[in-house]
């Protein structure tokens, strides 16, 4: 045998041992340690972050998920302000951040709930996963559900609020500069879509800071359950 040949036999042997010993460090959790971990961690950072958007200025303040204009004001932003519009525009923006902060609260009973139905496979697929690996599977697990329960919550502040008065004035000029036709209900699905977005953004922020120090976010037992993988 070839030096060369040896070398890469042995390789492959020292490769199955580690796989098999990081395999084994996920066997070795039992499965109400690693249920009773994620699901602690994860709902506790969950519900932060939900809370931070859930409130005054939660999306409006947070250059990570304001909300900013939607495409065709966003085009037209320069010329709206040349033309006194300045003040709508601002309160369009706010109003669309507004009305995803009313509507952020909608979540939690979902993501409490997706946290629940985690089952100890879940929390294996998480905790072998990538850092976005619980924020994917709140995803897959909320996302439907979640625009269904947060868009009449936006179309309700949009009724109430400035949202509506400020999109149709815009909306007015733009017609009258470039005719282009748009309706409300667009922009409170972008507003939807967009605060969805932001509920992830942050939940996957608090993976992260989980990750990166278990003990301290989820307590001794999370620290033992990614100690495990190490």
């Amino acid at each position: 045998m070839t030096p060369d040949r040896r070398h890469f036999l042995v390789g492959l042997v020292l490769l199955a041992m580690a796989f098999r010993a990081r395999a084994g460090g996920l066997e070795t959790i039992t499965g109400s340690e690693a249920d009773q971990a994620l699901r602690e961690s994860l709902e506790k950072g969950a519900r932060a972050a939900l809370a931070r958007l859930g409130k005054e200025n939660g999306y409006f303040s947070d250059p990570r998920v304001k909300i900013v204009l939607p495409k065709k004001f966003a085009k037209a932003d320069r010329i709206l302000r040349a033309l006194g519009q300045g003040e709508q525009v601002d309160d369009l923006i706010l109003a669309m951040n507004r009305a995803a902060e009313a509507a952020a609260p909608q979540a939690r009973d979902l993501v409490v709930d997706a946290v629940e139905k985690m089952t100890v496979a879940d929390a294996k697929a998480i905790l072998s996963g990538g850092n976005d690996a619980a924020t994917a599977y709140f995803r897959k697990a909320t996302e439907a559900q979640l625009a269904e329960a947060l868009l009449p919550v936006v179309r309700s502040v949009a009724d109430t609020s400035g949202l509506a008065r400020s999109y149709r004035v815009l909306s007015a000029r733009l017609v009258s500069l470039a005719g282009i036709k748009s309706e409300l209900s667009t922009v409170e699905n972008y507003v939807n879509e967009k605060a969805l977005a932001g509920i992830y953004a942050l939940i996957s922020e608090e993976e992260r800071a989980i990750r990166a120090d278990p003990e301290r976010h989820g307590g001794v037992l999370l620290g033992k359950v990614f100690g495990s993988l190490k």
